[in-house]
């Protein structure tokens, strides 16, 4: 039965389990239902800055889009000679980096998912932090601009290190046995999709390390993870073995419907046992040619399809599954799933043309390679 966010963040605190991993394509709703829960768990009010404002108040930390908004880049625009990323401070970011003095350790998990002589540079007051390029021989390239996926990379590692901390806190069952109180109200840790710049290495790495910490935490803490990623869900879902009964418990797949309800279905076993990852996208391709609903984010869908059923083949290139004018077909989707910075509007939506272009490639992909197909009433 459909639901409201809101009402899907309701299930998520009814079920009341120690970790929920939930699978979700991008777009489908990921973020707002981390921002629903979020206001289930402690609404705003009026007075949030004067009583809500202190670290010991807070019953839930979060990572998304949004945290990523408490970091934003100062490019020094009349020199030109010293951009910086500015930190909006809270409570949470105030305790890790001035209270627990976590810039070290911050340092250390970025460089291991970006670059060892990449190095960020706090300022005094840890309200913005610069970053230089060590290139040998004690040369030094000063206050670079660093790319979209290592900025997203050193916020992920403060949240990360927070999280250490914070588990490590708790993890002392007597409240006054503790470093601090900082964290004694603290219910849930919600994390959504951390993984978008992660290359496969780092990303398994990833889950592997944050498994880990979860496993670790012996308190009431609980746990909301979402992502797009079926490698991440599934090495997540693995390292945690969440099991109950011979079962795996607490792994969901969240659908967004057209009339912009939602369902979290609960699955059982990783993607490739619990929803057909591949066969998922197939179904989807399917209903929206079937309705004659074909959008850009589709070429990216056929994409994935093409991508993974290369990679289980054994092909070294997806282009090498595409028909005989191989070339014209691979611009064509390549033209749709760019990531480059150009704007939304430098790509138009598909035409009738594009659209039977999805319909012919995901029929080629079906009959020449393997896909199982229902034939009469079988």
């Amino acid at each position: 039965m459909s639901k409201t966010l809101k009402e899907i963040a309701q299930q998520l605190r009814a079920a009341n389990k120690k970790v929920q991993l939930i699978y979700a394509f991008n777009g489908t709703g990921k973020t707002r239902l981390s921002r629903e829960f979020k206001e289930l768990i402690a609404p705003k009010t009026d007075t949030e800055d004067a009583l809500q404002s202190a670290l010991t108040q807070k019953k839930i930390l979060y990572y998304s889009a949004f945290t990523e908004d408490l970091f934003y880049w100062d490019n020094d625009l009349q020199l030109d000679a010293e951009p910086k990323l500015k930190i909006h401070t809270n409570a949470f970011t105030r305790w890790v980096l001035e209270e627990q003095g976590q810039d070290q350790n911050i340092t250390t998990i970025f460089q291991h998912y970006t670059n060892e002589k990449l190095t960020p540079h706090f300022s005094s007051d840890f309200s913005a932090v610069s970053f230089s390029f060590e290139r040998g021989n004690y040369e030094q390239e000063s206050n670079i601009k660093i790319s979209k996926g290592e900025e997203s990379n050193f916020i992920w590692s403060v949240f990360h290190s927070l999280i250490e901390q914070m588990i490590s806190e708790l993890n002392i069952a007597e409240a006054s046995e503790r470093s601090t109180d900082a964290f004694n109200n603290l219910e849930y840790v919600f994390i959504d999709d951390p993984v978008s710049s992660l290359d496969e290495n780092h990303l398994i790495e990833l889950a592997v390390n944050l498994a880990g910490s979860i496993k670790s935490s012996q308190s009431d803490l609980k746990f909301i993870v979402t992502t797009h990623s079926p490698l991440f869900y599934n090495v997540l879902h693995n390292e945690l073995d969440l099991s109950k009964n011979g079962k795996k418990e607490g792994c969901y797949l969240l659908e967004c419907f057209e009339d912009g309800t939602f369902d979290l279905n609960v699955k059982y076993g990783d993607s490739n046992k619990s929803f057909s990852y591949h066969l998922h996208i197939k179904q989807t391709l399917e209903q929206a040619i079937t309705e004659n609903k074909v959008e850009k984010y589709h070429f990216t869908l056929l994409r994935n399809l093409y991508e993974k059923t290369a990679s289980f083949l054994g092909y070294p290139k997806w282009a090498e599954l595409l028909p005989d004018d191989k070339q014209l077909y691979l611009s064509r989707i390549i033209n749709f799933t760019s990531h480059s910075t150009l704007s939304n509007e430098a790509i138009a939506e598909p035409t009738p043309a594009e659209k039977a272009m999805v319909k012919l490639l995901l029929d080629h992909l079906k009959d020449n390679y393997g896909f199982w197909q229902q034939v009469g009433n079988e």
